[in-house]
């Protein structure tokens, strides 16, 4: 037993059956000083309170993402002590049931350490106060983690998906690959049109293996457990704001673990650092695993067909 619990066991022999300390002391197998020792630990009061601040903003960060908040504030103290604080705080994140995680092997794609090396969509759905459905389609770099774009509609079609990718990359340049499901609109006439057009390479996924578009599913993971979940929509001009709102924080002020808890926009501006770099790199350095390509056997390439 900890010394917290054996004085606890001796207050209770004390206050219940009446005996004096050092019999209680001796049942409960104490020692009589350890029972008597008053911490002289201070009391941690405004840390405690700022623990707490930054826990109720953001219920779904545990304590190390609120740890690295602590340590940009200025906090020096250690991962230790803001764990035991956490603990004692009662602020433990409550898991949510998880899904079936995916099994067998996997053979990794080789995508240059840049952004814009791959892009990842995909959509995920919600509902507002009134019961109407919703659906936000994510555009996210896989080397940087970023999130490109979050763009909630109650209908996005293949046409209106070419428009939001061609306005991105008027703002932020060409991808070296795109990958997405096998969803309708992402296989219409109008996204192979548009591939064709813009020169872009898009790799679909095999049937019912979302797990080869591993890094938008995670970041909808995190969106579906930081924000829908948390947010109730009024409408959709609402949406539209708090979703903007919330992936500018996931890009500038959200530790991502994956990047040594760095932000995904500090992270691509060290990329984007090092590149610039003249030294000379190892090949082997200059590329990285990014994820899982289809099996063996299954047709990626769609060739475009007329409508109509």
């Amino acid at each position: 037993m900890t010394p917290a619990v054996k004085r606890e066991a001796v207050a209770h022999l004390k206050a219940r059956f009446g005996l004096s300390e050092r019999r209680a002391c001796r049942i409960a197998g104490a020692d009589r000083k350890m029972i008597r020792y008053q911490a002289q630990r201070a009391p941690d009061t405004e840390l405690r309170g700022r623990l707490r601040e930054l826990a109720n903003e953001r219920r779904r960060f545990g304590y190390r993402r609120l740890f690295v908040l602590l340590r940009r504030e200025g906090e020096p103290s250690g991962i230790n002590r803001i764990y035991r604080l956490y603990r004692e705080e009662g602020l433990t994140v409550r898991k949510r049931k998880a899904r079936r995680k995916a099994v067998g092997t996997r053979a990794p794609i080789l995508v240059e350490a840049r952004p814009n090396a791959r892009w990842s969509l995909d959509f995920v759905h919600d509902q507002f106060a009134n019961g109407q459905r919703f659906r936000v389609l994510n555009v996210v770099d896989d080397v940087t983690r970023e999130c490109l774009a979050a763009i909630p509609d109650t209908s996005i079609s293949g046409r209106r998906v070419a428009r939001e990718l061609a306005a991105l990359i008027e703002r932020r340049g060409k991808p070296g690959m795109i990958v997405s499901d096998n969803g309708t609109e992402l296989t219409s006439n109008a996204i192979l049109r548009w591939c064709s057009e813009h020169r872009i390479e898009w790799h679909y996924i095999a049937p019912g293996k979302p797990m080869q578009n591993g890094f938008v599913e995670s970041f909808n993971g995190r969106m579906r457990d930081e924000l829908l979940n948390e947010t109730m929509f009024r409408n959709l001009a609402h949406a539209r704001v708090v979703i903007a709102a919330w992936a500018d924080d996931y890009n500038t002020e959200r530790p991502h673990s994956a990047l040594d808890y760095q932000t995904p926009a500090d992270y691509a501006r060290s990329l984007t650092t090092a590149i610039a770099r003249p030294a000379a790199q190892d090949e082997s350095s200059a590329r990285r695993a990014i994820a899982q390509p289809a099996p063996i056997g299954v047709n990626t390439n769609r060739a475009p067909v007329a409508a109509g």
